[in-house]
């Protein structure tokens, strides 16, 4: 699906309603922005938050967060027996 959109004084567009919605592309997404030659690409990025949404676990929320990611990450890449 193509759409015609015209570029503002600094450069801006709109992206149309219909392929927000098809992107599911929200106020305050953030998206990735690509030259390929003479071409612009727009790709919508999922948060990392849902991407990994339930992958841990968590029986209690941590008071230092950065130290329980620390300690998620030893967890995750400790070797296991198997």
């Amino acid at each position: 699906m193509a759409e015609v959109v015209k570029v503002d004084e600094k450069g801006r567009i709109v992206i149309p309603r219909t392929l927000r919605e098809k992107t599911e592309m929200k106020e305050g997404s953030y998206v990735k922005v690509t030259a390929r030659e003479k071409s612009i690409v727009i790709e919508p990025l999922q948060p990392i938050a849902e991407k990994y949404f339930g992958a841990f676990q968590i029986t209690r929320w941590p008071k230092d967060l950065d130290e329980f990611i620390v300690e998620v990450l030893k967890e995750w890449w400790r070797p296991k027996s198997t």
